[in-house]
């Protein structure tokens, strides 16, 4: 628990406004994306449209000059309502439906990950000329939110799905991966970026020449642990880059969380107490399911709370009537009262993007400051 002075704005929609509900601040998001570009200046830096779809985040973006990645159609749909040009979206997402495809093609989208001989095929028949990048896998290990079961090739399928792409009427373009979202450990990228390069290499034997190597996201922000800076990942991605690619590549960047996560507060109130079996419990109207998801991933939201106090170690839980709905078994906190607020910071990405309204309670409303 850091008990640290709210935000004025904040804790006035906190008395006016009904809770949950998130508040997001357009500085910070803004902050966020100058810091990325500064730190990958020779990189086109796509964000990651899952992490927060909100229609004013993506102009926000747009008019900062940001790329979007996306998986489905609804996303598409979106951008192209923001006035986003198909020229500056990708898709990621190794599995794709046909009904997404060929919207996408059809708007004019160019790009497109795959690791699988079925995706080629899909792709090679309703998307045909398409500039398309394999999926590698690598490890996940040190990253809080893994992405590597569901994804990714090894080398030699990898290349092997390179030739057979340079078979079809697609186009073989680069190599992308990712290490995991929230990865605290630079060195991740290290590895990442030399396995890319075998790849590479041996797809170059087999006469298949590759141009762009997509290093992904899974840059940490500021939860409650240190993390590293986005400038000495930076630092260690450029200095492999530099060893392993000399002649020089295009670079794509796909971040999400670090520019909408720690723009964003989510306002909660305490509901209920309760002790059970020695252990102090505080329900919020927020849970796993309608707005903290990631708890459940290891992610531990900074709370801020307006009461002052002795602390001693409370189980956090949201409203729903499922045991699983717990978002910290081990919080310290001074002693609140029902209609107290809680403030969970650094909520602003995968908080409403993943919520539900299971057991009928509502997802946080968003309000910009």
């Amino acid at each position: 628990m850091l008990n640290k002075p709210i935000n004025g704005r904040i804790k006035y929609l906190a008395q006016v406004k009904k809770t949950p509900f998130l508040v997001i601040s357009k500085k910070v998001v803004q902050d966020k994306f100058e810091e990325v570009r500064a730190a990958f200046s020779n990189a086109r830096i796509f964000y990651a449209v899952k992490t927060n779809p909100h229609k004013r985040i993506l102009k926000l973006l747009q008019a900062l000059g940001a790329d979007f990645e996306i998986s489905s159609e609804e996303e598409l749909t979106l951008l192209l309502r923001c006035g986003v040009s198909p020229q500056k979206i990708i898709s990621s997402n190794p599995i794709k439906g046909v009904s997404f495809i060929k919207a996408a093609y059809a708007a004019g989208v160019e790009y497109f990950a795959f690791d699988s001989q079925d995706e080629i095929r899909k792709l090679s028949l309703y998307a045909p000329g398409s500039k398309v990048y394999v999926r590698l896998s690598v490890s996940n290990e040190r990253s809080q939110w893994p992405l590597d079961r569901k994804f990714g090739v090894e080398t030699e399928q990898a290349v092997e799905l390179l030739m057979e792409a340079a078979k079809s009427s697609l186009k073989p373009y680069g190599i992308t991966f990712h290490v995991g979202s929230q990865c605290t450990d630079e060195k991740a990228w290290i590895k990442a970026i030399e396995k890319s390069k075998l790849v590479w290499e041996w797809a170059k034997e087999e006469g298949v020449e590759l141009k762009m190597l997509n290093i992904g996201g899974g840059f940490p922000i500021r939860y409650t642990e240190p993390i590293p800076s986005i400038a000495q990942i930076s630092g260690v991605i450029q200095k492999t880059l530099n060893r392993e690619f000399p002649q020089g590549i295009e670079l794509f960047v796909e971040p999400g969380r670090v520019f909408v996560g720690e723009a964003g507060v989510l306002v909660s109130t305490v509901i209920a107490k309760a002790k059970r079996d020695g252990q102090k419990w505080l329900y919020l109207d927020v849970g796993v399911f309608n707005g903290l998801m990631e708890s459940i991933g290891n992610i531990r939201y900074p709370i801020y709370v307006e009461r002052d106090g002795p602390v001693s170690k409370w189980v956090i839980a949201g409203p729903s009537c499922d045991s699983f709905d717990v978002i910290s078994s081990e919080v310290e906190l001074p002693e609140l009262e029902i209609g107290d607020k809680v403030y969970l910071n650094s909520a602003g990405a995968y908080t409403t993007a993943y919520a539900s309204r299971f057991n009928g309670f509502p997802i946080p409303r968003i309000y910009f400051m």
